[in-house]
């Protein structure tokens, strides 16, 4: 069984991309909601909270866990690794990865928390790979909020949008990922504020093939399931989260309080 696990409802983004490429695995989404959003958070504080949800989810069957929230994929990924027995995948390096050899002119754009982008993990990550690559990275404590609230295409959404991209403008990127899990829930409003030539990196995409080429590699780690099941878990409810959850995945969602 996968296990992911994010902040709130954004990591169903990674979930119903896995769902698509994997569907003969069992899977189950720890969402927490209660304690929604991680960016602004100390790293500490994303540990502890990230260490509880793998717990949860390990306790629930899983057998691999998905960290679907940059800001903890950022701090937290050394820590659970260290931790736990079983594969730990983040989100950061498929991202980065197809960010690269997406590029043409090497001038990539990041948006994401606070967490994410001063943790500086996308540059490290992608510069790592390659030095000549400029990255230019922008913080936008806004957007999770607005998503988690259901404020999808909403006016005050758009003019955010629109204040978080402007710097990007004359940087003449190429290539924007889109740093939280969050974000591809803003895809449609995202393209045409920084422009259609730039190209969008969704991790929660990105992430799910990068999970499926690991068991393509591995595949001993987790047994397949013609009867697959798929359950998901929040820590709180919310009016806005079961909505924003079946826009995700385009069909009814149980969301199990735990």
């Amino acid at each position: 069984m996968i296990g992911i696990f994010d902040s709130g409802v954004g990591g169903m983004t990674v979930a119903h991309a896995v769902e698509q490429l994997l569907p003969d695995y069992s899977l189950v989404y720890y969402g927490d909601i209660a304690r929604s959003p991680y960016g602004p958070k100390s790293p500490k504080t994303i540990i502890d909270y990230s260490i509880h949800n793998t717990e949860f989810l390990l306790d629930k069957g899983a057998e691999l866990i998905i960290i679907a929230c940059n800001s903890a994929s950022s701090v937290a990924t050394e820590t659970l690794r260290e931790k736990f027995s079983v594969p730990i995948i983040e989100v950061i390096t498929p991202a980065a990865n197809r960010a690269i050899s997406s590029s043409q002119n090497g001038r990539i754009g990041v948006i994401g928390t606070r967490a994410t982008v001063r943790s500086d993990i996308y540059q490290k990550t992608i510069l790592a790979r390659q030095p000549d690559c400029k990255v230019f990275q922008e913080i936008c404590p806004l957007l999770v909020p607005l998503v988690e609230e259901g404020w999808l295409n909403k006016r005050e959404t758009k003019m955010i949008l629109r204040r978080y991209l402007a710097p990007f403008k004359n940087r003449q990127i190429d290539t924007l990922v889109l740093g939280c899990t969050h974000y591809p829930l803003l895809k449609n409003l995202i393209q045409p504020r920084i422009g259609k030539r730039v190209k969008l990196i969704d991790s929660s995409i990105e992430t799910a093939h990068y999970v499926k080429e690991f068991l393509l590699s591995n595949p001993n780690i987790i047994s397949k399931n013609g009867n697959a099941s798929h359950r998901y878990y929040v820590s709180d409810s919310t009016e806005t989260a079961r909505p924003v959850a079946e826009r995700i995945f385009s069909r009814p969602m149980e969301l199990i309080i735990a």
